[in-house]
């Protein structure tokens, strides 16, 4: 009796807790659980410290420079002191591209008049003769201008692509894929027509002084038909422009000392913490541990790496045990080639894992806005429907569209892919120049970034993806 008594007693005691105590809606609940990690990203964050170490004890990491394999080294070492299931390194081969001295340059508008101007190199660009090259130059809006001028007009010069980024477009990344085909392919075009060289304005918003660099491409031209590729400032490419309306026979010498090396080895750091109900179904977050040799890489992508660091450090502090495998991947060399992505993507293929979710953050540290989805119709409206829990931290931005270059080569018709959309509109004044440096980033900005991006994560695990319709 006194057993059944006890039984009695402890159902009418979780029978009133329930009437004073109702259970917790789902939503409630989520809701709960998304500011415990606000809370802990804000309040007890790691992702600024990260930083901070990363760009200002490391600095730039080019892919096959002794930068990117130090990254490498602390980011798994960090990671291990993390408690995951498990930690390794994926070997990739990268290209090795070397900057080599500063590069040099000055308009010449008589004998012995000159004006300096701020030139970078463009990755993957040859070298210019070794006592540089000067010639005129003949200013373009586009590659599609050359046909207009032909190889009488442009044979022995100098191209000048002078396409600005369009300030009219809200949306700065696609006014950014408005102008970015003259730094790829303007050599490649320009060679074609007879040019010496080329020389990009900067992919850049803002009127200053730096230089933009970033990668560009020779396509199947042969060593011999390549000509040196250089992104100029755009205060110096305004004056060039306007100087050449009054001085067309105006010269420009340009001297640039890189060089290109067999591709060495690198690595992925990849970390996990094992899913205990599905572990075979993997979701991933992560950043591009390498960064261009300009600046530190604070934005491009250092904020990236360590937001999906974070992810995972915020699981274990708040001891949120995954259904589903997660993992954090900082893949190497997406400014070079992708060779990182399409690595990772490579070896889930061989090893068949299946992944359902990829979330890539490469788009600076700034307020996070929200998220871009590559899914089908049902698939989207799941996320769309998590869009009020996002509300209380001005999360409003969830679209269709693109996600990530690094995780692109996961894109099957089954996984779904995301990336993070933080305000846009300071990025191209840091992107792959001398101006991306950690003393711009904000700490209360990465931390948001880093929570919402772990709210995300939280959520897919939990709920899991709708099936597609192409499965």
């Amino acid at each position: 009796m006194p057993q059944m008594k006890k039984i009695v007693l402890v159902s009418l005691a979780l029978f009133f807790s329930q009437l004073i105590f109702p259970q917790l809606d789902p939503a409630q609940t989520d809701s709960l659980e998304i500011r415990k990690i606000y809370d802990m990203s804000l309040l007890n964050g790691k992702s600024y410290s990260w930083l901070e170490h990363l760009s200002l004890k490391i600095g730039s990491r080019l892919s096959g420079s002794v930068g990117a394999q130090r990254a490498v080294e602390y980011t798994k070492k960090e990671l291990e002191t993390l408690g995951l299931d498990k930690v390794w390194l994926q070997p990739v081969m990268v290209p090795k591209w070397v900057r080599g001295a500063k590069e040099f340059a000055y308009v010449e508008t008589a004998p012995g008049s000159t004006r300096n101007i701020n030139i970078t190199a463009l990755g993957g660009s040859v070298a210019t003769p070794a006592g540089g090259a000067k010639a005129q130059v003949i200013e373009v809006q586009g590659i599609e201008d050359l046909a207009r001028y032909g190889e009488e007009q442009i044979k022995g010069k100098i191209v000048f692509y002078n396409r600005p980024m369009r300030a009219s477009v809200i949306n700065t990344f696609e006014a950014y894929g408005g102008a970015v085909y003259q730094r790829y392919s303007g050599a490649a075009e320009a060679a074609k027509y007879g040019a010496i060289g080329v020389i990009v304005r900067s992919l850049n918003l803002r009127l200053d002084d730096f230089p933009h660099t970033g990668t560009m491409s020779y396509g199947d031209l042969p060593v011999s038909k390549r000509i040196p590729s250089a992104a100029i400032s755009t205060n110096d490419a305004e004056y060039l422009s306007g100087l050449l309306k009054i001085k067309k026979d105006a010269e420009v010498y340009f001297k640039l000392n890189c060089q290109q090396f067999p591709d060495v080895e690198s690595f992925n750091v990849i970390g996990e913490i094992t899913g205990s109900e599905f572990p075979e179904e993997f979701i991933i977050v992560g950043g591009h541990l390498d960064s261009w040799d300009l600046g530190d890489g604070s934005n491009d992508d250092g904020a990236g790496v360590v937001q999906s660091m974070e992810v995972l450090r915020l699981f274990k502090e708040l001891n949120l045990k995954p259904k589903r495998s997660i993992r954090v991947v900082l893949f190497m060399n997406e400014e070079h080639g992708l060779s990182g992505g399409k690595k990772y993507a490579e070896v889930a293929k061989q090893k068949k894992e299946n992944h359902i979710f990829a979330l890539e953050s490469d788009e600076g540290s700034f307020t996070p806005r929200g998220f871009s989805f590559e899914g089908n119709k049902e698939q989207f409206q799941q996320f769309v429907g998590w869009k009020p829990l996002f509300k209380p931290y001005l999360i409003h931005y969830f679209e269709q569209g693109g996600s990530g270059a690094d995780i692109g080569p996961l894109k099957n018709g089954s996984t779904v892919l995301a990336g993070l959309h933080p305000d846009s509109q300071r990025y191209f004044d840091h992107h792959h120049s001398d101006n991306d440096v950690f003393e711009h980033i904000n700490k209360r900005e990465l931390e948001l970034g880093a929570a919402t991006m772990a709210s995300l994560i939280y959520l897919v695990d939990k709920y899991g993806i709708k099936a597609s319709e192409a499965q």
